[in-house]
């Protein structure tokens, strides 16, 4: 039985905020990192975790108690949202300790196999229909992002299987966060991932150590927290509302606005495979989005 013109509508329109969500998402996390790397220079880097998450979480919290979600607060110590929290805890911590010990090109690269780590794991674990647009479309980009990283065979180390790890973690989290129940409010999910990371970077800051911080640090990691807890919820909205091998293939505009605020903020200017990445990313996104248009829409398509 074919899916109603609602129906089709109705899917189209959760495609559509999944993937909006994910590119406003990455978009977020970008400006994150680039005001955390200002702030790193002189903030140990579990304290500055943990201060960062500090906000986010309390900014977070502010927003569920204003929508009157915290009503259900104790869902985020709860089955699959408890999970999913955990399992990103550790997947942040384990990608930043191979990033201590990678170079930054061949760790990133690593991290961008998540699209099709994410592809591969919803079509094995729970079914959903992966065609060939998305499949092309995960490979492409894939293609882009190494052109646009160029990472060195010779800095890829035995930490690498540890950011691979951590991707594969990252890929799981996605996962799960399908299977919270719908009823549970996005907001309260996004507010158990910034608590978790925030309680696990406060307890590995108690051994590295902590440092002063100055008004200007502290508010460089205020703002990268607002952005974090706004990228958090995205995400979680992303991997809800759409179809997961449509949606993970966006995760690689992240590279565009890392290019971008790299010009404008360092002055770094893209070589020219790094453009032919960059075309291949816009493209495969162009694609997947015209070829999935027709695709639904042949299936609701009268007889």
């Amino acid at each position: 039985m074919r899916p109603s013109a609602d129906d089709h509508a109705a899917h189209v329109r959760a495609n559509r905020v999944g993937i909006l969500a994910m590119i406003g998402a990455m978009a977020c996390f970008i400006v994150n990192d680039a005001l955390v790397k200002y702030a790193s220079q002189t903030v140990p880097a579990a304290q500055l975790i943990f201060l960062r998450g500090l906000v986010a979480s309390v900014l977070v919290l502010a927003v569920a108690k204003a929508m009157g979600a915290t009503a259900r607060i104790r869902e985020i110590a709860r089955g699959w949202v408890a999970t999913r929290a955990i399992i990103d805890a550790v997947a942040s911590m384990l990608f930043l300790v191979s990033l201590f010990h990678l170079p930054i090109s061949s760790a990133t690269a690593i991290n961008m196999t998540s699209p099709l780590i994410i592809t591969v794991l919803a079509a094995l674990l729970i079914g959903e229909r992966v065609g060939a647009p998305q499949w092309l479309a995960t490979g492409v980009g894939f293609v882009g992002v190494l052109l646009i990283i160029q990472p060195q065979a010779g800095g890829f180390n035995g930490y690498a299987i540890v950011c691979l790890l951590a991707t594969v973690l990252l890929s799981v989290r996605d996962l799960l966060t399908r299977r919270v129940h719908v009823g549970i409010p996005s907001i309260l999910v996004t507010l158990s991932t910034t608590v978790s990371v925030t309680l696990l970077a406060g307890a590995l800051s108690l051994l590295e150590g902590w440092g002063p911080v100055g008004a200007f640090d502290f508010g460089l990691l205020a703002i990268a927290g607002a952005f974090l807890a706004i990228a958090y919820f995205l995400i979680v909205r992303s991997t809800r509302r759409g179809d997961l091998s449509l949606v993970a293939p966006f995760r690689y505009t992240g590279l565009l606005f890392a290019t971008i605020v790299g010009y404008v903020v360092w002055g770094d200017v893209p070589n020219a495979l790094a453009w032919c990445g960059i075309v291949l990313l816009i493209g495969s996104g162009i694609h997947v989005l015209r070829a999935s248009g027709r695709a639904r829409a042949a299936s609701t398509a009268p007889d």
